[in-house]
C-alpha cells in the first residue's frame, strides 16, 4: 500500500466516523419529535395588571398564572387557549365551563367559539359550550372536561 492509498484510507475512516457522528446526533433529535416545545415564558407586562395570557386577566402572583378575566369570556361563547390546551365557555351569565381543545375526531385543535358551539374546521364537529357534548359529527365524543377555577376576576386551570 503506498502513501496515496494510505491517505485515502484515513480519509475514508474519518468520513465514517463523523457520518456517525452526525447519525446519532439526527437520532437524539428525534427522540422528542411529536413532543411539543417548551414555550418560554411571556415578559412581564409593563405597568402591571394584565395576566401572562397577555389578554387582560390578573394577576395576583399566587397560583397558576391567569388563563383570563371573566370578562374575556363572552356569554354565549368563549375563547381558546391552544398554549394550555383547552377552550374555556361562558354559557350562560356567570357559569364557566372549561374543555379540551383537542377535537376527540382527529385531534386538531378547535378553531371557533361562538352562538353556543365550539367548533374545529378540520373536519366540521360541533360541540357545545355547556357541556362539550358532540351537537354533529364526525366526532363521535365529546370534548373532555378540563378544570378551571375562578378566583375573583381570574380563570386559572386547576
Amino acid at each position: 500500500m503506498n502513501h496515496e492509498q494510505a491517505g485515502c484510507c484515513r480519509s475514508r475512516r474519518a468520513f465514517l466516523a463523523g457520518t456517525g457522528a452526525a447519525g446519532v446526533a439526527a437520532l437524539t433529535g428525534c427522540a422528542t419529535y411529536g413532543q411539543p416545545a417548551a414555550a418560554p415564558p411571556p415578559p412581564a407586562p409593563p405597568g402591571g395588571s394584565a395576566g401572562p395570557s397577555g389578554s387582560g386577566a390578573p394577576d395576583d402572583g399566587g397560583g397558576p398564572p391567569a388563563l383570563a378575566a371573566l370578562a374575556d369570556i363572552p356569554v354565549g361563547g368563549g375563547a381558546i387557549f391552544a398554549s394550555a390546551g383547552v377552550v374555556v365557555t361562558q354559557p350562560t351569565e356567570g357559569t364557566i365551563k372549561a374543555f379540551s381543545a383537542k377535537c376527540t375526531h382527529q385531534g386538531c385543535t378547535v378553531t371557533s367559539v361562538d352562538n353556543g358551539v365550539i367548533t374545529c374546521a378540520c373536519h366540521n364537529s360541533v360541540f357545545d359550550i355547556a357541556d362539550g357534548s358532540v351537537r354533529s359529527g364526525p366526532a363521535g365524543a365529546p370534548l373532555p372536561a378540563a378544570n378551571v377555577t375562578v378566583e375573583g376576576d381570574a380563570i386559572r386551570l386547576a
